[in-house]
C-alpha cells in the first residue's frame, strides 16, 4: 500500500464483495468498474477480476452449500460445458478497443441488474437439459472472454425461466462463478498474459467483505442503497468504457 488512492480501491472492493456474496454473486463487475475509475489499463483488469473472483466465489460457494441451498441437478448440465468455454474465452485476445466495448456494455447491463425490482417466489419447473448445457456454454465463454464468472447473466436467467429460487439461484451461480473464473484465469495465462503485480492487498480485501457478505447474507441489511450507489459507480464506468 503506497497511497492514498490504494487504500480507496481496497475498502472500494471489500464493499462490493460484501454486497455480491450476500446473493451468490463474486463482484468481477463491481472490481471492473472500480479499476476502471482508478485508471487502471484494460489488459489488466481482466485477469484481476478473475482472481478475485475465484476467491470471494469460493467463500460464497462455501457458505451457501453450508446452507443446504445447492441444487447438483440445476448446476452440473449448466457447468458441463462452461469452464473449457471459460478457458477458451480467457485465452482469447479481443484488440483493446472491442474489449473497452465489450465490458462497457457488460457493466451497463449490471447495472441494471442492480436497480431492478426483487421477483417474488414462483413455482419451480425443471431445467430443459440440452438448453442449459448450451446456455452454460455460451455464459462460460463470455465470462471468459469478459474477465468476469457468468453470475451476473446466470442468476437472472435462473428466475426468469423459474428453474430455481432466489437461494438456489444464488448458490448455483456461486459455484458457476468459481469453475468459470478458474478456467478464464487459467486460459489467460496461457495466453502469455502476466499477472498484474500488486493484487495481494485487494485479494486480502475481498475476502474479507466477501466473508462477511457470505456468512450474513444479505437479507439481514438494508443494501437498497448500496446497491444503487454501485450502479451510478458501473454506470460512470461503463460511460467511460464507451465515451472515453
Amino acid at each position: 500500500m503506497d497511497s492514498a488512492s490504494d487504500l480507496w480501491l481496497c475498502l472500494a472492493v471489500a464493499m462490493v464483495a460484501w454486497l455480491y456474496s450476500s446473493v451468490g454473486h463474486a463482484g468481477a463487475s463491481g472490481y471492473i468498474a472500480l479499476m476502471t475509475l482508478s485508471g487502471m489499463a484494460p489488459e489488466r483488469i481482466k485477469p484481476l477480476a478473475l482472481l478475485l473472483n475465484i476467491l470471494v466465489a469460493t467463500i460464497a460457494s462455501i457458505q451457501f452449500y453450508r446452507a443446504g441451498h445447492f441444487s447438483w441437478n440445476l448446476f452440473w448440465p449448466i457447468a458441463l460445458l462452461a469452464p473449457p468455454m471459460a478457458f477458451l474465452g480467457g485465452y482469447y485476445r479481443l484488440p483493446l478497443e472491442w474489449f473497452k466495448i465489450l465490458l462497457g456494455v457488460v457493466l451497463a447491463a449490471s447495472a441494471l441488474w442492480l436497480l431492478s425490482p426483487i421477483k417474488h417466489e414462483e413455482k419451480v419447473v425443471e431445467a430443459p437439459k440440452p438448453f442449459a448445457i448450451g446456455l452454460g456454454a455460451c455464459l462460460g465463454f463470455l465470462s471468459g472472454l469478459t474477465g468476469t464468472g457468468g453470475g451476473i447473466y446466470l442468476t437472472p436467467l435462473l428466475l426468469f425461466f423459474g428453474w430455481a429460487k432466489t437461494k438456489t439461484a444464488s448458490a448455483v451461480s456461486a459455484v458457476f462463478i468459481g469453475v468459470n473464473s478458474i478456467a478464464g484465469l487459467a486460459g489467460v495465462v496461457s495466453s502469455g498474459s502476466p499477472m498484474p503485480r500488486g493484487w495481494v492487498w485487494l485479494a486480502v480485501a475481498v475476502v474479507i467483505g466477501g466473508g462477511i457478505g457470505a456468512t450474513l447474507g444479505s437479507f439481514r441489511f438494508p443494501v437498497g442503497l448500496a446497491r444503487i450507489l454501485l450502479s451510478m459507480v458501473m454506470s460512470i464506468a461503463a460511460a467511460k468504457l464507451l465515451l472515453g
